[in-house]
């Protein structure tokens, strides 16, 4: 598609997920044409397979929101985090250079390894404790071997109203239990897939913008502000009630060492985002905002 043009055929990975629900009709609603695929009908680790999902919709941008995503899966199923995470986004990239179009790809904050404690930047070494993490992070590095037109974009403990997240769960046991634990020495970024599929949204846009040359490469975009798992819960737990029944009597926070789990979790994962803000002018919203508006749709909309 030629620069300048406002309205943009994006072909999306993993359309179906947490993610790519909110993602879909964000960018349909801002006039963009939008052909999706998820892992029932695709796999990304096949060559043949992508390569005749994208030849038959000859997109211009290409999102990827396809991942392997079970932190703790992924140290029994080595293999298969590697396969999607690394040989998939790496795979997609190269079908894209083929065809000189570029990708949006999302990557993760479990590429850094917690001991900074300051906001971690784009260009800090990274140190992945796990191997969801190291998945990603070779991704991300087979992504910049063979495209150079790509947006990689780290988030952080992701929550929405669709698929499997800290907030669901938290709201199941707050339903089932009187008395919920959570671990208090993990610090991250709530980030709502809403908010983030706007700004994914907006640098779709910006791509296609004719007076601005882009600036490729990496950035961060998490929720503003950074909490521990046991404040976002707690959170979640306050907020929730003010909306509908919750039986939960209390959350009391635990260590990391009294809840152990296959995979290592970096203690400090939050996330400095004024690259993305200077770049792109794109300004995440604070999580709570976030939280609100998904436990409207969850609890509010359910009880109507």
């Amino acid at each position: 598609m030629p620069r300048g043009s406002s309205r943009v055929k994006v072909f999306v990975t993993g359309n179906t997920g947490m993610l790519g629900r909110d993602l879909v009709p964000i960018l349909q609603k801002e006039g963009h044409t939008v052909q999706g695929a998820d892992a029932h009908t695709l796999d990304i680790t096949q060559e043949s397979q992508v390569r005749q999902a994208i030849d038959r919709c000859m997109p211009d941008l290409v999102i990827n929101c396809a991942a392997y995503t079970a932190v703790d899966g992924a140290e029994k199923e080595r293999d298969k985090a590697f396969a999607v995470n690394r040989d998939g986004a790496g795979l997609l990239a190269k079908i894209c250079a083929r065809i000189k179009i570029p990708m949006i790809h999302i990557s993760t904050d479990y590429v850094f390894d917690g001991n900074k404690w300051s906001p971690y930047l784009e260009e800090d070494p990274v140190h992945p404790l796990n191997i969801y993490g190291l998945s990603k992070w070779e991704g991300e590095e087979a992504i910049r071997s063979c495209l150079e037109e790509h947006l990689i974009i780290r988030t952080s403990w992701l929550f929405g109203a669709y698929g499997r997240n800290f907030v669901k769960a938290i709201l199941r046991l707050a339903q089932e239990k009187d008395h919920v634990h959570v671990v208090a020495d993990q610090h991250g970024c709530p980030t709502w897939t809403g908010d983030l599929s706007r700004a994914l949204t907006h640098l779709a846009g910006e791509i296609f913008e004719s007076e601005k040359s882009v600036p490729w490469g990496t950035y961060h975009f998490c929720g503003k502000g950074h909490t521990t798992w046991y404040d976002f819960a707690t959170c979640i737990i306050e907020e929730g009630g003010k909306r509908g029944p919750l039986g939960v009597a209390r959350v009391t926070p635990i260590q990391t060492s009294d809840f152990p789990t296959p995979a290592q979790r970096p203690a400090w994962s939050v996330l400095d985002c004024g690259k993305i803000e200077r770049a792109f002018e794109i300004r995440p919203a604070p999580w709570l905002e976030g939280l609100g508006r998904v436990l409207d749709t969850l609890l509010c909309e359910k009880s109507a």
